[in-house]
Parts: C-alpha cells; structure tokens; sequence
C-alpha cells in the first residue's frame, strides 16, 4: 500500500488479507514481557532468586527499548506522521473513537510487525493530545528523537549488568546515574506542554490517562534507578539489588 495513503489505518487491508495477525497492544506487551521476562529468568537461572528492585528496573528498561524502537520511526516517518495526524484529527470527529484506542486495537500482520510505517501511527494518534510529535521544532519530538538513537546502548548495558552484575557497581553506577538522571530531567521538563496550555485542548480524563500516566512512569522509575545507582557508587557493589 503506498505510504501517503490516508483514508484508513494502513494495517487493516493487510489484516483482512493476511490470516497472521496481532493487535498492536497485544504485540506491545509481548515483547515488553519477553524482555522482562528474559532479565529476570536469567538472573533466576544463574543466581537462583528473585529481586523486586531488580525486576522493576529490567521492566522499565525493556519499556525504554520499545520505545527507542518508536522514536527512531519517529524520525524515519516526520512527513508521514504530519499526515497521518490530520487523518486521525478528522476520523476521531467522524466516528467519536478516540485514535489511540483505535490504533492499539488495530491488528496488523505478522510480516509488518517491525514497519516504521505502522509505528509511525504510535505518534499520530498521540499527536491528537499532544501536538508536538506532528511539529520537528518542538522539545517533545526532538527530545524523543534523541532518546531513541542515543539511550539503546547504554540501557542494554544496565541490562546486562544489573542481571549479571558483569561490570563492576562503581561502572554501571556512574552510567547508571547519566542515564536515570537525563530521563528524569527531560521527562520533567516535558511539562512545557502546561506552561504552553496545550492541555487545555483535551478532556480532563485524557490528559490524566495520556498525558500523565504515560509520562509519570519516566520521573518515577527514573528517581528509583538513580537510586540504585547511587547506592552501586558508594557501596562499590551490587547488594542494592540483592547480590
């Protein structure tokens, strides 16, 4: 299908022909529980326990990594994304479905599971609440942007050393707190969108849901991995996380 089509979510036509498919908050959560899951089996299997600081911490950083994966469509799709925004404007009038509900449910196939062009519609529908992701001048796109190609690396390397504790606590501790503290800030900062009197355009009960639930979770397991890696720096071990 081309890509400046406009008339329809763009993985429906592929549902309807291809027998393999998945909703997309179905396919979401998967992978961010086979993530997890891997974090916290691997460290079972090796030390034989179990660590709730531990397990929050790969939960969030497996979050960190979808979401790197959207962010980097979010640069790969900018055009397309300021289109599909108006498509998702003018079918949220037409039909009273709100984009982002429509959109998780939509199933999409197998074969087009890893397509920017899908994920794009991750920043479409936000943009019906929050117009910044449909405007490359704005903090929120570009801040995004740059979590997306920059924070990968380091977050597979907290995930591999707060797993297996592979490097010493005085290294992953000061990488650590880099990390958790720029998510801390810019995720503060993200609360421009008050000061700009963006929330006025949406309904109480959205900003509650979209704006604050899905960006609160970066303030509060960021405080609580800046912790952690604090306590890695002074203790110069792992014992914060059960080692």
């Amino acid at each position: 299908m081309p890509e400046n089509r406009t008339d329809r979510t763009h993985s429906e036509p592929e549902a309807h022909r291809v027998r393999l498919a998945i909703p997309v908050v179905v396919f979401t959560v998967l992978v961010i529980a086979i993530l997890t899951l891997a974090g916290i089996g691997a460290r079972y299997w090796t030390r034989g326990d179990f660590n709730v600081i531990h397990a929050l911490l790969i939960l969030f950083l497996s979050i960190n990594l979808v979401i790197c994966y959207w962010e980097v469509c979010l640069f790969l799709k900018r055009d397309y994304i300021e289109l599909r925004t108006e498509y998702w404007r003018k079918r949220w009038r037409e039909t009273g479905r709100k984009p982002a509900i429509e959109f998780l449910t939509t199933k999409i196939p197998l074969t087009k599971v890893l397509s920017p062009t899908v994920w794009a519609d991750v920043w479409a529908t936000y943009s019906q609440f929050d117009g910044s992701y449909a405007d490359r001048r704005s903090y929120g796109y570009n801040v995004d942007i740059a979590n997306g190609f920059v924070t990968p690396i380091p977050t597979l390397i907290l995930y591999a050393a707060f797993t297996f504790d592979i490097l010493p606590a005085l290294v992953a501790g000061i990488v650590g707190v880099m990390l958790f503290w720029q998510w801390a800030y810019t995720t503060s900062v993200y609360c421009s969108i008050f000061s700009a009197n963006r929330q006025t355009r949406i309904s109480r009960g959205d900003m509650y849901i979209y704006v604050w639930g899905t960006n609160s979770p970066w303030v509060l397991f960021a405080l609580l991995g800046l912790y952690v890696s604090i306590r890695l720096i002074l203790n110069g071990d792992y014992s914060v996380l059960g080692y």
